[in-house]
């Protein structure tokens, strides 16, 4: 962890220039979940917690990369991209691998980064790290991409450098992120919008499992197959089907329901949660929070028992927070089988509440629980010119 001072001093430090300062924040996903790789709708936020870049220009063709959090440098040239073999570094070489694809001029850059996004957290720090980048190299070498071209450049990034198949949502997020708003975003057609979440009354809080079970990314990729494979059914009656986004619950129950029971369940699920978000949205745009926090339940319901993605840690976390009253929402949050709840609790309880959940936690499974506070910010952006 560290803050935007340090990042600048390191830099300073390491070469003797000074820099610009960028930061791109991790996010959250309030609803929607699994429903990205479906064509459907996410409602994520950018958080106040950073990725911090400081950067300026070489006069030659290196790249030297220094990471405050590993306190480790790492050189390579706009020549010679490979893979590291260290994983921090591919999320940049990656950013500048595919600006270089498109044909965009670049030169050798200085960088040091570091931030305060929890690691293993399900908050999404890589994508930070790409957007920042992204946004950095895009500013002072005057690239002029879009927003939407940038978190792209992201995921693109993740995608084909650093080999994982994640879809746009962390990346958007991160981009597009404004104070006190959500964004529902389609994952079809990239068009959004905000949606307001400015309450005083409750808060928003994570709960840290601190556990990764390694079914994660094997069950990930069989949810998306299974998805597929419900659209592969409905496709011999409706071939217009394109995803899950234009699946309704009657085609389920007439092509799908009795093939695969299994197919069915995961499927129910994704068609459920979309139109959940929907309603979600205008619960929030009615400022009726406690019914927004009601269908939060209803994810963790559905994630846990048609998707089947929980796990013994966060299903305990949302079961125990259910005795409060004053918790009006909890649901696991992200791919599964570990990671964070996330929760939405009455302002002046959080603490109590929170330090109850922590106790508990730790005397019936043994397990050491974290506790981060999140506020809805802003998305990523220029910090700090050269003087």
């Amino acid at each position: 962890m560290c803050e935007i001072t340090t990042i600048e001093k390191t830099f300073i430090n390491q070469f003797n220039t000074e820099p610009v300062m960028f930061c791109s924040p991790g996010r959250i996903n309030l609803i929607g979940e699994h429903t990205d790789y479906n064509q459907g709708l996410v409602l994520p936020a950018a958080i106040d917690k950073y990725i911090y870049m400081a950067i300026a220009k070489r006069e030659d063709e290196e790249v030297h990369i220094y990471s405050e959090d590993y306190k480790a440098l790492y050189t390579t040239s706009l020549t010679s991209l490979t893979q590291s073999g260290k994983l921090w570094p591919d999320y940049i070489n990656g950013v500048i691998d595919k600006m270089q694809k498109d044909g965009k001029n670049l030169g050798g850059v200085n960088i040091v980064f570091g931030g305060d996004i929890p690691q293993g957290a399900g908050l999404s720090s890589s994508a930070a790290i790409e957007c920042v980048t992204a946004f950095a190299l895009n500013s002072i070498f005057n690239l002029e991409y879009s927003s939407l071209e940038l978190a792209k450049i992201g995921q693109a990034a993740e995608n084909n450098f650093v080999g994982v198949n994640c879809g746009l949502m962390d990346q958007f997020a991160s981009v597009f992120g404004k104070a006190n708003n959500l964004i529902k975003l389609d994952c079809e057609s990239y068009e959004y919008s905000y949606i307001p979440f400015n309450t005083e009354e409750y808060s928003l809080v994570l709960f840290d499992t601190q556990v990764k079970h390694s079914l994660a990314s094997s069950a990930y990729n069989e949810r998306r197959r299974e998805c597929e494979r419900g659209v592969e059914l409905i496709q011999k009656h409706h071939p217009e089907v394109r995803s899950l986004r234009q699946v309704t619950l009657q085609m389920l129950n007439n092509y799908v329901k009795n093939v695969d029971e299994v197919v069915y369940r995961r499927c129910e699920f994704v068609v459920n949660e979309i139109e959940r978000l929907q309603n979600a949205c205008n619960d929030l745009l009615n400022n009726d929070f406690r019914q927004f926090g009601r269908r939060m339940f209803e994810t963790h319901e559905g994630l846990k028992n048609k998707y089947e993605v929980s796990c013994p840690e966060l299903d305990f976390l949302v079961d125990f927070v259910q005795r409060f009253p004053e918790v009006i929402g909890a649901r696991m949050m992200g791919g599964g089988f570990g990671g964070c709840t996330i929760n939405l609790i009455k302002t002046e309880e959080l603490d109590r509440i929170a330090d109850q959940t922590l106790q508990a936690y730790k005397d019936s499974l043994g397990l050491d629980m974290k506790i981060y506070h999140v506020n809805i910010e802003n998305g990523t952006r220029l910090i700090k010119n050269k003087s």
